[in-house]
């Protein structure tokens, strides 16, 4: 079982866990993302892979909502002028949530929590998913469902990410897909790093074509691109999104409810992959 955090041991393939073939059964991790795990040659060895669907959901949910507040209200320069003691000094007046549009990439149970949330703030929900939600969970969050990406793109005030990375979504954020942003938009990133391109969205931020960003991941980490660390355009927190005493908890016993299942009946709860029984 993989608790939660991955370097410096990733990637999580045949070179790590050859030698347990094939008296391992199951490998469970405590996170929701799994692209650092080689699920494909489990699923040949007839190993069940399990990633924690629900127990960090809300705590990445909590920090894509902190990055939106931190982006909107310019909390770093901020905060810095209070430190420095300059107080107010060279502050300017910032943005309110209130009837801004926020569009959700990835309305999985992360998008949701964080739909869920917004709400409270008066943001306008608009999403983009593979699959177009319910009509009563729409109206659970009051979030209109946009059929392309270009869609949601051109009518956010905030873009927040919150998709898994797999190869669909590997650079799905681009050059392109910034041209087609509103000008001076708000772009939030918990989700992965490599659903972005890097050196696009700093060209992004240098142009004023966003105007701010707040990331808790990067393509390269644990190294962070120098222009994040150096620009007041930028808000960064180190991966820790999902890195509380709660999600903690949740993620183990979602690990060893899989466990146990897959122990007493051959299958777990919440595999990402199938393997065929073997009589």
């Amino acid at each position: 079982m993989v608790r939660m955090g991955t370097l410096p041991f990733e990637p999580f393939d045949e070179e790590l866990f050859g030698a347990l073939v094939p008296h391992c059964k199951i490998i469970a991790s405590g996170s929701a993302g799994y692209n650092e795990f080689h699920v494909d040659w489990m699923t040949r060895n007839k190993i069940w892979f399990c990633n924690t669907r629900n127990a960090v959901s809300e705590a990445t949910a909590d920090m894509s909502m902190f990055l939106i507040l931190a982006v909107l209200k310019n909390a770093t320069v901020a905060e810095r002028s209070a430190r420095e003691g300059g107080w107010k000094d060279g502050l300017v007046p910032t943005k309110d949530p209130r009837d801004l549009t926020l569009g959700i990439v990835g309305m999985g149970s992360i998008g949701k929590h964080l739909a869920r949330k917004a709400l409270a703030f008066n943001l306008k929900i608009k999403y983009y998913n593979r699959t177009q939600l319910p009509v009563d969970d729409e109206a659970q969050y009051s979030a209109t469902y946009c059929a392309t990406l270009d869609e949601l793109l051109s009518a956010s005030d905030i873009v927040s990410i919150n998709c898994p990375l797999n190869p669909a979504t590997r650079g799905l954020i681009g050059r392109k897909e910034f041209a087609k942003m509103k000008d001076g938009v708000y772009f939030i990133n918990t989700a992965r790093g490599k659903i972005v391109d890097e050196d696009a969205l700093v060209d992004a931020l240098k142009s004023g074509k966003v105007k701010m960003a707040g990331l808790d991941v990067f393509p390269n980490e644990p190294e962070i691109n120098p222009y994040y660390i150096t620009s007041d355009k930028v808000i960064i927190q180190p991966h820790v999104g999902g890195l509380t005493d709660g999600a903690f908890s949740l993620s183990e016993r979602e690990c060893f409810e899989n466990i146990k299942a897959c122990l007493s009946t051959g299958t777990p709860i919440a595999p990402v992959n199938f393997v065929e029984r073997t009589s």
